[in-house]
């Protein structure tokens, strides 16, 4: 999401930094041919601090006023080499990228006379108190909402203090101003490089069912699971005759035991995610709890995948049910809807068809850019 949106202004003729701190708990991204001559265009570091937290750690933060999945991603190196890079450029616009990097907020204003923008890739608080909501267990439930107050307390002191906010979503948008947000806000959708999702339906086995995302993010993990508790028996005994792929990083071992051979396949992480998505036909998006945009759904229609996804999952997408996606917020919704699309290879088509073009209409990311350039004009 960060590259394509680097992508983008590169191409309008713009000079560019980034400065990353990569998380060694979740960096597993490796550059391809294509991300290292973007990267070669622009000026880029990157810093790696390791965000794990010892059991002690973990107890003593529940004596304090904050969360530790926030402060975990607070280094005071990678902040001296933050002031560093602002005392030696003038920048124009600078953009934190999610909430977590906000740590460094303060040391940035006080080191620049940039217009700081901040983009809320979800509202954080939100996916902490959807979490709890699904715990039936009262101590689990009392942590998770434990931990989305101090999180929305921290959202609450920061937001202000940035000179203008980019959100994904018109309800993000309306969270925010609930919240008291003075400063402006525009909604700007994910946009994705079109020229890097060519579909060939030559190598997609016809019918597969399959889910693509990190289950290091808890929202992820809630859904996926609670899709495979619910579906087991179906798939492997069941009316539902079709193969089901998941694949992504940080799949928790006890996943291995809801693999059935020549039925379900708990594949992990994958060389080439689209080279993945292209093999595989029908996407599905279980999510129960968080926000924004998913980028996931965003590339599965670019490849013109048939996507089953809750409305949560779909928020801020412009979609038509039944149309360029098919919503199911049910366990018997989403039993129908695959029945349907496995029975029907030219509905599937159509559905992924139609996908893709509502993608080239509104997430092209030279489109996006061009508004996300307009909006940082009204700061200068």
């Amino acid at each position: 999401m960060v590259c394509n949106t680097i992508r983008g202004l590169v191409n309008l003729g713009h000079e560019v930094s980034l400065v990353a701190l990569n998380a060694k708990k979740n960096h597993h991204h490796e550059n391809t041919e294509d991300d290292d001559a973007l990267l070669a265009k622009i000026n880029y570091r990157a810093y790696d601090i390791d965000i794990n937290v010892s059991v002690f750690e973990v107890a003593v933060n529940l004596l304090s006023k904050t969360s530790f999945n926030i402060d975990r991603y607070y280094d005071p190196a990678f902040e001296r080499q933050l002031i560093a890079e602002l005392k030696k450029t003038p920048y124009d616009i600078i953009q934190f990228e999610g909430l977590l990097v906000s740590l460094y907020l303060s040391a940035v204003r006080k080191n620049t006379k940039a217009k700081l923008i901040y983009r809320a890739h979800n509202i954080e608080n939100q996916i902490w108190e959807m979490l709890s909501q699904q715990k039936s267990d009262p101590f689990k439930k009392s942590y998770l909402k434990m931990h989305a107050k101090r999180i929305k307390n921290y959202e609450l002191q920061q937001l202000n203090n940035f000179d203008g906010i980019a959100v994904f979503t018109e309800q993000d948008k309306s969270t925010l101003l609930e919240y008291g947000t003075k400063i402006p806000i525009e909604i700007l959708p994910v946009g994705i490089n079109l020229d890097h999702y060519k579909p060939d339906f030559s190598k997609t086995e016809f019918t597969s069912l399959f889910f693509l995302g990190s289950l290091d993010w808890l929202p992820n993990r809630e859904g996926i699971e609670w899709f495979l508790e619910n579906f087991h028996k179906e798939l492997t005994d069941g009316d539902l005759r079709v193969r089901f792929y998941v694949a992504g990083n940080d799949i928790p071992e006890r996943f291995d035991d809801y693999e059935v051979m020549g039925k379900i396949f708990i594949q992990g992480e994958v060389d080439d995610a689209l080279e993945f998505l292209n093999s595989k036909s029908i996407m599905i998006v279980p999510l129960l709890s968080s926000g924004g945009m998913r980028v996931k759904i965003v590339e599965g229609m670019a490849m013109q995948k048939c996507i089953i996804s809750t409305s949560l999952g779909a928020e801020g997408i412009n979609y038509d049910n039944g149309t360029n996606i098919l919503i199911a917020n049910s366990q018997d919704e989403f039993y129908e809807a695959i029945k349907l699309c496995i029975t029907d290879e030219e509905f599937c088509k159509t559905i992924g068809l139609n996908a893709r073009r509502l993608i080239e209409e509104q997430h092209d990311v030279n489109k996006v850019t061009v508004k996300l350039v307009s909006f940082y004009e009204k700061f200068i």
